[in-house]
């Protein structure tokens, strides 16, 4: 796996035009000194393949340490190149994120996912188990603030804001954390909850360390904050202020020069990337399908 140094940024042929690139660091060395991401999507669920512009965003997902999802679809597959996941968190039920048939396809042996909707889930990867003639993953229940670790990672289930068909199912966003380093990954969601703020240590009574990263959506576009969407996902804007408003009250403290990325974008609410590497306000950047990134501590 080939990733960026650290707190700058990544490598990728469609960033052109984005003076953020740092010397290439590589395999074991790359995951001893951060948590290594790849974008394997990072598109909302508008997104069909390539659009009439030229652009192609696949379903939002990313990879940790070249074997742990976060969110998965068929859509993602063709990412997957040179990776072995074993291991997949889920943020929520719906269908852009959640696929079993695809997780199993892809190797994954072990799922995390809400308590709240863990017997629903179990059923699914039963039924795709059977289908394919796979092993069934072993399924693991979580809990709203109790972390758990994969490796290296320790790994916080925080409350998102979203809502699925299930009416009880709570969303989630992850707080995930090595070696100093604490990213902050919120898809789908509109903001970050008070309860995953003072989680993560990073409300207005809570104190604890601030995070150093953070990938958050940003489903609705540059003056796009009165969407109607507003209450379940998030906007350019608002990322913009949850952003200020951590940087004055010194909860986010990033290395020098790293962005806040921007995943889960939607088609119609969006300009081009090459439009968005150009217009969005720093320090935010515009996530794409294949941009590695190692997020170390300050």
């Amino acid at each position: 796996m080939k990733v960026a140094a650290a707190s700058v940024v990544a490598m990728g042929a469609q960033s052109a035009g984005t003076d953020l690139f740092a010397a290439p660091v590589r395999g074991k060395r790359a995951q001893s000194e951060g948590i290594a991401v790849r974008f394997l999507g990072t598109g909302a669920a508008d997104w069909k393949g390539r659009d009439e512009r030229g652009e192609h965003r696949r379903l939002s997902s990313i990879i940790m340490e070249g074997h742990i999802l976060v969110d998965f679809t068929a859509s993602c597959l063709d990412m997957l190149e040179g990776y072995q996941p074993d291991t997949i968190f889920y943020t929520h039920s719906h269908g852009d994120h959640y696929n079993p048939a695809a997780a199993l396809q892809a190797g994954v042996k072990k799922v995390y996912l809400s308590q709240t909707w863990y017997d629903i889930a179990k059923r699914e990867f039963s039924a795709a188990a059977r289908r394919q003639g796979a092993e069934m993953p072993t399924i693991v229940p979580l809990y709203v603030g109790q972390a758990v670790e994969v490796g290296d990672l320790i790994i916080t289930p925080l409350p998102a804001s979203h809502a699925t068909g299930n009416t009880f199912e709570q969303a989630l966003i992850y707080l995930i954390e090595k070696a100093g380093a604490r990213l902050i990954y919120a898809t789908d969601t509109g903001g970050i909850p008070a309860v995953a703020a003072r989680l993560a240590g990073i409300d207005a009574h809570e104190k604890g360390e601030p995070i150093t990263a953070l990938i958050m959506e940003a489903t609705m576009g540059t003056d796009h904050d009165d969407d109607y969407r507003m209450f379940t996902h998030t906007s350019v804007g608002g990322v913009a202020r949850i952003v200020k408003v951590l940087e004055k009250t010194k909860r986010y403290a990033p290395p020098a020069g790293q962005p806040v990325y921007l995943t889960h974008m939607a088609r119609t609410l969006h300009p081009t990337q090459a439009e968005l590497d150009v217009t969005l306000p720093k320090p935010l950047a515009a996530a794409y399908d294949g941009l590695e990134v190692v997020f170390r501590a300050k």
